[in-house]
């Protein structure tokens, strides 16, 4: 490659000891090599910041930074954005994985799109034992702010890559602890600045068992009603604007009695459609085994 193009990876991550050096090892596979992968550590208390050092050591694209605070996840991704170099940034969490081609497919989406700024993807959703549970596809649409505040944009934020730029104008607010990526869509919707493509490919590797709980999902739908009422003026009509509010409300009644009686699980499996295809399953079972290969040879 005569110029290559170089990325930003950020990966936060707190306590994820049992999944971050898989979480690495799939960066280390990427079929796009140029790339750094800012590993910040937001305080925590287990072996992760030991694992991240130790492939700091062997590879001179890692770089590890720790501060011993616990700042939370939108102060450490606009921290990846400070810091970041390149001229695109993508990131994960610390706990999940991607296929080698992830960050090659969305670099050749956004050079070959300048009307993007963002490229976001589907995913498999996976157990904490690697197990395939499902998936969730999202093919191409022009999003609308009605999408966006009414949480139907089918963004998969930790699949996001993006033009460095866009983060510059667009950064999270620091204040909120869930569902920080939606405030971020609805500020830049309504700013007329979420130019975003999608890539149909299974490029991120989501691992969500356990993560669906009653205390983040109220948290979640409360900032969505609030985001509701403050910013509906313009977007929805004032009918949909109540009956928005009915349907959220009616979800936190539904999770409150389905945690009441240990059925959340259910919640989690109607996240995804479980039919996956055999191609889709082998070629999950090939990339984990790349992975694992990626492993043993450092």
């Amino acid at each position: 490659m005569h110029n290559p193009i170089y990325v930003t990876i950020g990966i936060p991550f707190y306590n994820n000891e049992k999944y971050l050096e898989a979480a690495i090892c799939s960066v280390l596979a990427q079929t796009h090599t140029f790339w750094e992968l800012i590993l910040i550590d937001d305080g925590s208390t287990d072996q992760s910041l030991a694992i991240a050092q130790l492939y700091a050591k062997k590879d001179k694209r890692i770089r590890v930074i720790s501060d011993g605070e616990n700042k939370k996840l939108a102060s450490r991704l606009n921290q990846i954005i400070n810091e970041a170099k390149y001229e695109f940034i993508a990131r994960m969490d610390g706990d999940d994985l991607i296929p080698n081609d992830r960050i090659e497919k969305q670099i050749q989406f956004l050079l070959k799109h300048s009307e993007y700024d963002l490229v976001s993807t589907s995913l498999l959703s996976i157990s904490n034992k690697d197990q395939l549970i499902g998936l969730r596809t999202y093919s191409h649409k022009e999003i609308s702010k009605t999408d966006v505040l009414l949480c139907k944009s089918n963004i998969v934020h930790a699949s996001i890559l993006a033009r460095s730029s866009w983060y510059k104008r667009n950064n999270y607010n620091e204040s909120t602890v869930v569902a920080q990526d939606y405030e971020l869509w609805l500020k830049a919707a309504i700013n007329n600045d979420l130019n975003i493509g999608f890539i149909n490919d299974y490029l991120y590797y989501y691992r969500e068992e356990g993560n669906v709980n009653k205390n983040k999902m109220l948290k979640a739908y409360n900032i969505q009603i609030k985001a509701i009422k403050n910013n509906y003026k313009g977007i929805i009509g004032y009918r949909k604007y109540l009956f928005s509010l009915f349907k959220l409300n009616l979800k936190k009644i539904i999770v409150l009695i389905f945690s009441l009686f240990g059925l959340m699980s259910i919640l989690h499996k109607r996240r995804n459609k479980e039919f996956v295809p055999e191609e889709v399953c082998n070629e999950y079972v090939k990339q984990l085994n790349l992975i694992k290969e990626t492993k043993s040879k450092i």
